[in-house]
């Protein structure tokens, strides 16, 4: 049983993740292809966002795989067997408690670990490419406005990476407007500057206080462009991207970098340590809520509803609880709230389904005297 278990949320799993990944790859297409990016810069950021996703779905695969092979059990009879031979339903929690426990080690180690890493280098890769000179730049046949007060327009980019037909108007300056038009124009690395250099154009400068146009004609121009997208700051990490070991040993130092209260720093980790409990329980919920379904040709749907209202009333409740410590971190304890009701159900499952087994085993006995 404990292999079919783990055969099961493997499936689930993979399914979950490519329905979650795709529609968080949707998201980033159009955001990081109209934003003027590579594909390859997608891709990067797809691979990224994987670990947050599996995470995410763990505990729903979990609960989904244990629900799906009770109920197969179920519908074969097997359950029913299995009991008649004088397994309590205590006893057929062994298998569920070790694969849950697998689940809970797995989501350990991507929410403490994993997850963390990959935050904080997807929004290392962001802060990259947000002052990216040529991916807000070089776009062809659109009006860009990469800073307030700035238009720049390209008609075509050729092979070789030569600008055809470029336009740019400065009018930071309220009294002074700036048009610069080439017929052709190169970006150019200097340093630590990007310089725009414009080949055979036309300056125009307009002063509006003195209603007068001044044109100049260059065979060259050098336009300093770094400016346009403004200079990086230093990448400061939230907890998000902290791993739970730098958290704890390095307590002190996260508190200054992410400039956050100690409470909301406990409630971080343990809000990791809740995620792999609540895959535990997930399980545990799946597989008891089956437990009470004897064999029938009209198969378990009532106890399958019964699984599904019981998992819906726990994450309501991990919902609540969280918009309440997102205003006060420091009722941090209150994070394992969920746990303990789900836990609570999974024992009144279990002690329910084991009445008919007891009141079996006492039949049996009397009938044997």
């Amino acid at each position: 049983m404990f292999f079919q278990f783990l055969v099961v949320f493997g499936f689930f799993s993979l399914v979950l993740v490519l329905v979650y990944w795709v529609n968080t790859a949707v998201i980033l297409f159009d955001r990081l292809i109209s934003g003027g990016h590579s594909a390859q810069v997608f891709l990067e950021f797809s691979l990224l966002a994987i670990p947050k996703v599996i995470a995410m779905i763990l505990p729903m695969s979990a609960f989904a795989s244990m629900v799906f092979v009770a109920n197969r059990l179920n519908s074969e009879s097997e359950l029913t067997v299995v009991q008649a031979t004088g397994f309590s339903p205590w006893r057929l929690m062994r298998p569920v408690l070790a694969f849950g426990l697998i689940v809970a080690l797995f989501m350990s180690v991507l929410s403490h670990f994993i997850v963390p890493v990959s935050n904080a280098y997807l929004k290392q890769r962001e802060q990259e490419i947000a002052g990216s000179i040529s991916a807000r730049l070089l776009r062809e046949g659109v009006f860009l406005h990469p800073s307030p007060g700035i238009t720049f327009y390209i008609r075509e980019i050729t092979s070789t990476g030569e600008l055809k037909d470029v336009l740019l108007s400065d009018h930071r300056n309220k009294s002074t407007n700036i048009v610069y038009s080439a017929e052709t124009a190169y970006l150019l690395r200097e340093d630590e500057r990007s310089m725009l250099v414009m080949v055979n154009g036309l300056a125009q400068r307009y002063q509006q206080d003195t209603n007068a146009l001044s044109t100049t004609l260059f065979s060259d121009l050098s336009y300093d462009v770094s400016n346009l997208i403004g200079t990086q700051t230093v990448l400061k990490r939230g907890l998000s991207s902290v791993s739970s070991y730098e958290m704890i040993y390095e307590q002190a130092l996260i508190l200054q970098e992410t400039n956050t209260p100690l409470a909301r720093l406990h409630k971080e980790v343990h809000n990791r340590i809740q995620e792999a409990l609540l895959c535990i329980v997930a399980a545990f919920i799946g597989f008891a809520s089956l437990l009470l379904a004897s064999f029938s040709r009209f198969g378990s749907g009532p106890q399958i509803l019964l699984a599904i209202l019981l998992l819906i009333v726990i994450k309501l409740t991990e919902s609540a609880l969280g918009d309440m410590l997102r205003g006060n971190p420091s009722y941090w304890p209150l994070i394992y709230a969920p746990t303990l009701v789900g836990g609570a159900m999974s024992y009144a499952l279990l002690a329910f389904a084991a009445k008919p087994f007891k009141r079996g085993v006492d039949l049996n006995d009397q009938v044997a005297s």
